[in-house]
């Protein structure tokens, strides 16, 4: 993220060439963080999602966060790095303007599951916490 903790983030849609741009948020504070975790919940076979619809218009924000328990330092920073791409690419498609989102890593998955799977699980995470 940006050191104003937002991105923008571009997709481009199927056969055409037209872009279509998402504003995303960055999640900082623990407060957001902690109201995400009393929303909706799905988990995954390489991570797990979290989401709240805040009740407004605003742009989609999302957080990355794993415990120790994912591992040391950099097993943590590589987990995060992989949540933060997948989310990249698959949130400009599927997020919705008004929620937050929290993606958890898991111990030693996050690290080393497949990037597609991990991709796929959560457009199918996205779709159970929306319905």
């Amino acid at each position: 993220m940006t050191s104003s903790g937002a991105d923008d983030l571009t997709q481009t849609a199927g056969a055409q060439s037209a872009a279509v741009f998402v504003r995303l948020e960055g999640l900082t504070r623990r407060a957001d963080f902690l109201r995400a975790a009393g929303g909706r919940r799905q988990g995954t076979a390489g991570f797990h999602l979290q989401a709240r619809n805040r009740g407004d218009d605003g742009p989609a924000r999302i957080g990355f966060t794993c415990s120790k328990k994912v591992g040391n330092a950099v097993a943590r920073n590589r987990a995060k790095r992989r949540l933060r791409e997948i989310a990249r690419l698959t949130l400009p498609g599927h997020a919705r303007p008004g929620w937050d989102y929290v993606l958890i890593g898991r111990a030693e998955t996050t690290a080393t599951l497949d990037f597609e799977q991990m991709r796929a699980d959560l457009v199918r995470a996205l779709a159970k916490v929306h319905a």
